[in-house]
């Protein structure tokens, strides 16, 4: 499920000191990351017995290369999934997270998020929605290169 409203969607960070501040909060740098693209991982572990929550922080490099350790992020929505073994963690609304569950992941999104918005940088919208509209060409994602056509043809509608 997507998480609204948690402060670090949009923020645009160094990725050093953003995967150190990601650290320091339990977060772990998952190993899907590549040259352009982060994901930060925590698992919480649910009342219910058997059960495994994950909140799921991703970002993509507008700028610089995440192998060498000199990319500019722009983080994105973060996530709060379900695991279920041996299939992976589902993300959707229809999985059933407690006010409790989802409560606790915006705490924990909320203690990564203030300390980076201390690096937090401006870049202009066109860079943004530039290298978003790259990244949906390459991934074939039809979606997102249809709501970056959109706001690139009207201003107004960012």
């Amino acid at each position: 499920m997507k998480l609204e409203g948690t402060g670090i969607e949009g923020l645009v960070v160094d990725y050093k000191p953003l995967t150190e501040i990601m650290e320091k909060n339990g977060f772990i740098l998952g190993g899907s990351w590549d040259y352009e693209r982060v994901t930060y991982d925590y698992k919480l572990m649910a009342p219910e017995k058997n059960i495994t929550h994950y909140v799921r922080i991703q970002g993509f490099a507008l700028e610089g290369d995440v192998d060498k350790g000199d990319a500019v992020i722009r983080m994105m929505k973060p996530l709060l999934g379900r695991h279920y073994y041996p299939h992976g963690v589902e993300y959707g609304h229809q999985e059933g997270f407690s006010d409790d569950m989802i409560q606790k992941a915006k705490t924990l999104i909320a203690k990564v998020a203030e300390p980076a918005k201390k690096y937090h940088s401006q870049v202009p919208e066109h860079v943004v929605l530039d290298k978003l509209k790259k990244w949906a060409q390459e991934n074939e994602n039809d979606e997102v290169l249809q709501k970056v056509e959109e706001l690139s043809n009207n201003p107004e509608r960012r």
